[in-house]
């Protein structure tokens, strides 16, 4: 099993973003996050600032997306880092869309992981 196929869950404040994050994948994507705003690909990054809730009464009522990334533009889109892809999970996304169609969010898994890992050695801090 290589680094990428599972997430260790390592939740805690890292020092370098100065923000709790609930794994390592979590916390390498927003160091990520923080090399593409140095490049000027993106303009700036948030985590978990929006809650969405879900007009059900049973179930995942909320949904919490991790990053919400903006363009240079402003335009915005939530992204989610997924190590695992559990029924909840799949019903939570799946309510995101029913519910909140105009919202983008993009699914950061496994293989994308393993695809940004190719930059950790520009990425300061990656772990």
């Amino acid at each position: 099993m290589t680094r990428y196929e599972h997430q260790q869950n390592s939740g805690g404040t890292r020092a370098d973003l100065g923000i709790y994050v609930r794994s390592k994948w979590e916390a390498n994507y927003a160091r990520y996050l923080n090399w593409l705003q140095a490049q000027g690909a993106i303009d700036h990054w948030e985590y978990e600032p929006d809650t969405f809730e879900f007009p059900v009464k049973r179930g995942s009522r909320f949904y919490t997306p991790d990053f919400k990334v903006f363009d240079p533009d402003g335009k915005y889109e939530y992204h989610e880092v997924k190590g695992h892809m559990d029924q909840k999970s799949r019903t939570k996304l799946k309510r995101m869309a029913k519910y909140y169609p105009k919202e983008r969010v993009l699914v950061i898994a496994k293989d994308e992981m393993k695809a940004i890992g190719k930059w950790r050695r520009m990425i300061p801090g990656w772990e």
